[in-house]
């Protein structure tokens, strides 16, 4: 049997001035409530071969319908979440709805993401 490692913390002095700084410096639940919804866009498959995607291109349901081997049903559903996520954006070109990353932001992180998986 291996011995487990367990890194607890035996001290008996609480770092009183570390708890009070960090404290202040700690976001509301609201804020840690649109981040953990952040990342939820980012825990579905679909969702992230979309992102993945429209970081190299601007495209339409169909485009991604076909790159994906996927109804635009489908594709529709999953673009309408991320949009409320305010991760894209649309635009219309007449009868071509144009799909792109909402910013600059939601390419850095989708970047870092595969940066971060790399190492």
């Amino acid at each position: 049997m291996k011995n487990k490692v367990h890194f607890i913390c035996d001290c008996d002095v609480i770092h009183d001035e570390t708890v009070t700084r960090v404290r202040k410096l700690m976001p509301g639940g609201v804020v840690f409530a649109g981040l953990l919804n952040l990342y939820k866009s980012f825990a579905d498959e679909t969702r992230v071969k979309i992102l993945w995607a429209l970081s190299c291109d601007n495209m339409c349901v169909c485009d991604l319908a076909v790159l994906l081997n996927m109804t635009k049903s489908a594709i529709s559903h999953q673009l309408k979440s991320l949009r409320l996520a305010n991760l894209v954006r649309f635009e219309r070109q007449g009868k071509i709805v144009l799909y792109s990353l909402a910013d600059e932001h939601v390419r850095d992180i989708f970047e870092k993401g595969f940066e971060h998986i790399a190492e």
